[in-house]
């Protein structure tokens, strides 16, 4: 079986372990942690990065600093995974529904400035597959209403939007360590913090409520309970793995891209036939292949399609059941406007595999996939005739 995804090691990941082990700090906030933070600041920008335990931890934290209260309303796509809408839910906040683009499958933030009502807080556009959302519209919304920016940027490390990291334009970023990410820590995710009036008070939510972080810079002989918080931070465990990532992340980017441009080359015939959509990339993003997906043409098509992949030992999958049509999301949110493309986009999305050392099998995923999309489209064509 050739799996969906498949983990990968750049070499130093246990190293790094033993060495943290070695200095004999596996607690949050160590060495490791520090160079992660690093890291991140200088390659995105960012005035300040702490990791977190998940990428929801990430959102949770964000929906803290702009005190995200009951009642308050945040406008998001629906088509994301459920943290997106979980985070600011847990605050008491109605997640707004708005459709997203066909072309992306990002947050159309043509629909953005409609859903906006007097107890909107915040837009938190979605980053979908590393391909950056139009930013400078949303931002540019969100400067005339007063409201904050928060880029769920979970897929997108080393992706740009312009030329800008993506995690480096809203005040506030989450980013994700998930194995199944570009750059992995198991489990783990950052918050960028791109406005300093953040910063000490993230800190204090990240130590959990307390000023914990600047006792141990020696701004206090004590610390103390300030605010709310919880425990955000991953052990120096995780931190070390993510680190061995981190200093080969370029290289790691630079390979999935190769694999995402073999594939897409390798579909084009099948576009030009008219079987499939290739991903949209606009000209001014440039993602890091993050995943790579086809768009079948009809919700029809894909249930037998992926049944039969893995019939010939491919684990390709669908994505997300849009969360406005989920028992939570019909509890909790609410829809703006027509949810029409969300609704159908979801239904006719294919992700294949893509990970590091697939290279070798690149090419019978191909011939796996060409040979039974058009076997489909045949015998469909054929039952309609």
């Amino acid at each position: 079986m050739i799996p969906f995804n498949k983990p990968f090691l750049t070499g130093r990941e246990l190293h790094y372990i033993q060495e943290a082990h070695a200095i004999g700090h596996l607690s949050g906030d160590g060495p490791f942690s520090r160079r992660c933070h690093e890291w991140l600041e200088r390659r995105i920008g960012c005035a300040k990065a702490l990791l977190t335990h998940s990428c929801t931890g990430a959102l949770e934290m964000a929906a803290m600093l702009c005190d995200i209260s009951p009642g308050d309303e945040v406008i998001l796509p629906s088509f994301t995974f459920v943290s997106t809408a979980n985070a600011f839910v847990l605050r008491g906040a109605v997640p707004v529904f708005v459709d997203i683009r066909t072309d992306t499958f990002n947050l159309d933030e043509k629909k953005v400035e409609a859903a906006i009502t007097r107890r909107t807080k915040a837009i938190v556009p979605v980053h979908y597959a590393g391909i950056g959302c139009e930013m400078d519209t949303i931002i540019d919304i969100a400067r005339n209403r007063g409201l904050v920016v928060i880029e769920d940027a979970a897929q997108g490390v080393l992706s740009q939007y312009k030329e800008r990291p993506l995690g480096s334009i809203g005040q506030l970023a989450a980013l994700s360590f998930h194995e199944t990410k570009n750059v992995i820590a198991g489990e783990g995710g950052a918050l960028l913090i791109n406005d300093s009036r953040f910063i000490e008070r993230a800190e204090i939510i990240w130590e959990k409520g307390t000023d914990r972080k600047k006792f141990f810079r020696g701004e206090r002989d004590r610390y103390t309970w300030i605010d709310i918080g919880s425990s955000y931070l991953p052990s120096d465990i995780n931190a070390a793995f993510l680190w061995a990532q981190l200093e080969h992340a370029d290289e790691t980017t630079a390979r999935r891209r190769a694999i995402w441009n073999r594939y897409n080359d390798a579909f084009a015939d099948l576009e030009r036939e008219g079987l499939l959509r290739c991903p949209v990339v606009p000209e001014h993003c440039l993602p890091n292949a993050h995943m790579y997906h086809l768009l079948l043409n009809s919700t029809a098509y894909r249930t037998p399609f992926l049944e039969q992949l893995r019939s010939k030992g491919i684990n390709a999958l669908f994505h997300y059941v849009p969360l406005h049509s989920s028992p939570a999301g019909r509890k909790y949110g609410r829809v703006h406007g027509s949810m029409e493309h969300t609704e159908d986009l979801s239904g006719r999305i294919v992700r294949l595999p893509l990970w590091l050392g697939i290279e070798d099998r690149l090419n019978e995923v191909v011939a796996t996939v060409s040979t039974e999309l058009r076997a489909l489209n045949r015998s469909r064509s054929s039952s309609h005739a």
